[in-house]
């Protein structure tokens, strides 16, 4: 399972005007941090752009840039499921990726990820903000970023050095689980 989400992050003003888009949705000036990560929280592929970019279109251009990965599985292994928020639209990506890659469809398969009703929420005694399944993965794999100091806010000049940072941070953060002593 490979799930996916993007966030946006507000530019400093060391910021380049490559690097400047405004999120409507989230109302931020910056960039949008683009990432596909597995099960455990930690990144598939990582993707920088500006904040204007649609999380579709985000999405279809981390897959473009990755394609080789998605032509190097074999077809008769089971798909792999890509978990996705309510931003995506599976029918949209389905069609822009069957351009790139005609044969991925065969390999991946979309999943929009559920959310508890108040109904399902109460007859679990739960209320306010409960988290959907799998999603908080991601989340929190964010949050690990947020940890990062140079990634609270956009400090770089391009795009492909804000992705490198984000790639940094996850290698430290894996070079201390396997340092760690258990």
């Amino acid at each position: 399972m490979i799930i996916i989400d993007s966030q946006a992050v507000k530019n400093t003003c060391n910021a380049s005007v490559e690097s400047k888009g405004f999120c409507f949705y989230k109302a931020t000036n910056g960039i949008k941090r683009h990432l596909a990560i597995d099960t455990l929280g930690f990144p598939f592929f990582t993707l920088c752009t500006r904040a204007n970019v649609s999380d579709d279109a985000g999405l279809i251009e981390i897959f473009t840039l990755n394609i080789d990965y998605f032509k190097s599985k074999p077809i008769d292994i089971p798909k792999i499921t890509i978990l996705l928020d309510h931003g995506y639209h599976p029918e949209y990506l389905t069609q822009e990726l069957e351009q790139i890659y005609p044969d991925i469809m065969t390999k991946i398969q979309f999943q929009l990820s559920t959310k508890p009703s108040k109904q399902e929420k109460a007859a679990q005694g739960k209320s306010g903000f409960v988290p959907a399944i799998a999603r908080w993965v991601i989340e929190r794999s964010n949050a690990w970023m947020e940890r990062c100091k140079i990634l609270v806010k956009n400090f770089e000049r391009t795009l492909v050095s804000a992705t490198a940072k984000i790639n940094l941070c996850f290698i430290r953060l894996m070079i201390k689980r396997l340092a760690a002593p258990s």
